[in-house]
């Protein structure tokens, strides 16, 4: 993976690039839904949709889902150009009067830190019937992994699937760069980093600790 992200395809200064293949994965599989960005003979054009991350062999990789039948993205695809999955992880807005550089000079402004991962490559469809089944139980089984009582495609009428089945599409994205970027006040002296920290541990919600968490263990997710 790391050959992927020798050259810098989305703005990513040196101090927030990201480019350990465990964490880019790890970030992938927590936060599977990406945007799903395309150039057609109309132009741009994103889905939002959960993609799976595997591993093929040879330094190969993908990204699977899967898209609703209906929807005209796939079928306007050019693959005379790249698609761009992007993954985005948590983000939060960074306020000046966290950072002790306020109190001494002032020279601060406002910011926003985030996790996020492109990825590009090559755009493939499938129809077959028995690509798709596996494609969504290994979603469905994804997601489902951390409830005490996970549910499983073949709880549903196996008839009820296969009409489901018939209402989707296939895309498998061939990994050719993976880029991650994570901005979490790097740039900022010790002090700031400490603060912006602090002030995030204060606030009463799950994603600013989430944040908080993260700029702790040094890029970790």
């Amino acid at each position: 993976m790391d050959a992927w992200c020798d050259t810098e395809l989305v703005y990513n200064p040196a101090v927030f690039r990201e480019t350990r293949p465990e964490v880019l994965e790890a970030a992938m599989a927590k936060y599977p839904l990406a945007t799903l960005v395309t150039i057609g003979s109309k132009g741009l054009d994103a889905t939002h949709l959960p993609l799976l991350y595997r591993r093929a062999g040879a330094g190969r990789a993908f990204l699977r889902g899967h898209f609703s039948r209906a929807n005209s993205q796939w079928k306007d695809y050019t693959a005379a150009s790249e698609a761009l999955a992007i993954f985005g992880g948590p983000q939060h807005y960074v306020t000046p009067g966290w950072y002790a550089s306020t109190r001494e000079n002032g020279k601060v402004v406002p910011t926003y830190n985030y996790v996020t991962v492109h990825v590009r490559g090559q755009l493939a469809f499938f129809e077959d019937a028995d690509w798709l089944r596996e494609n969504v139980t290994a979603l469905t089984e994804s997601q489902e992994a951390s409830s005490e009582s996970p549910w499983r495609v073949s709880d549903a009428p196996a008839e009820f699937i296969e009409m489901q089945l018939k209402g989707i599409v296939g895309v498998e994205l061939a990994v050719s760069h993976i880029e991650g970027k994570w901005k979490l006040s790097q740039n900022r002296i010790a002090a700031d980093h400490e603060g912006v920290v602090h002030g995030l541990e204060k606030l009463d919600s799950e994603v600013a600790r989430e944040m908080a968490r993260i700029m702790k263990g040094e890029k970790s997710i």
